[in-house]
């Protein structure tokens, strides 16, 4: 998931977003409520873990602002404001979550989770293409059931292309949904992920098709029938 933590502490954002990164994740943080709602609407998201003690706009401004924004994104509220009001307060708002400070990370791993699979509504779990199959919930991914030995941005890169399979994904929308938000355009580092992914996916089974097509000029797909540039 792509996640955004708004978040003024410096070293736990920082604690926070390099755990985040290690799980797999993708994230960004700001330090304070405007340069937050800037991300959000200009950055899609799939998550926003939100603190509520900020400098300027605290928390419940932040959360209304981008209700008013029209930006649905899940919001789980971190914040050492603990007594039930605050937490009332917070999920009438429209956040989805409010985990207490301090708090385990794994716990936050874990309300992450619920999320994900909230917003899967229901999908399975499971995505499938042909003897491809990659499950998001348990980072898993096999062919001809062989288990795949990827790393964080590989996974990414093929759950997205898995949930477009057939449609071309352009190299922006996946620095949009799999890299941080300095990413540089002028780098070739998202080639270099897919030939990595191409090796694991397709040339570590010659006797089986390609799966991952070079759409030149255009971008990368997934496809079940049909030779991968």
């Amino acid at each position: 998931m792509r996640i955004l933590l708004i978040e003024d502490e410096a070293r736990l954002a920082a604690f926070v977003q390099q755990g985040l990164r290690q799980a797999g994740h993708v994230a960004d943080v700001a330090d304070n409520g405007a340069v937050g709602l800037e991300l959000a609407a200009t950055t899609p998201y799939d998550v926003i873990l939100l603190d509520l003690m900020l400098p300027g706009q605290n928390g419940f401004d932040v959360l209304r602002n981008l209700r008013e924004f029209g930006l649905s994104t899940p919001v789980i509220i971190l914040s050492a404001l603990s007594d039930t009001a605050h937490v009332i307060r917070g999920l009438d708002a429209g956040a989805v979550d409010y985990l207490r400070k301090p708090f385990e990370f794994d716990e936050l791993l874990a309300r992450l989770r619920i999320v994900q699979r909230k917003t899967a509504g229901s999908e399975a779990t499971t995505l499938r293409l042909a003897d491809l199959e990659l499950d998001p919930v348990q980072r898993r991914v096999t062919r001809a059931g062989q288990v795949l030995t990827l790393t964080n941005r590989e996974f990414a890169l093929l759950e997205l292309l898995l949930r477009n399979a057939g449609r071309v994904v352009t190299k922006i929308r996946m620095a949009e949904k799999v890299w941080d938000v300095d990413y540089d355009m002028g780098s070739n580092v998202i080639e270099v992920h897919l030939s990595q992914l191409r090796r694991k996916l397709d040339r570590a089974f010659p006797h089986l098709p390609p799966l991952l097509e070079t759409v030149v000029g255009h971008g990368y797909r997934l496809v079940a029938d049909g030779a991968a540039a």
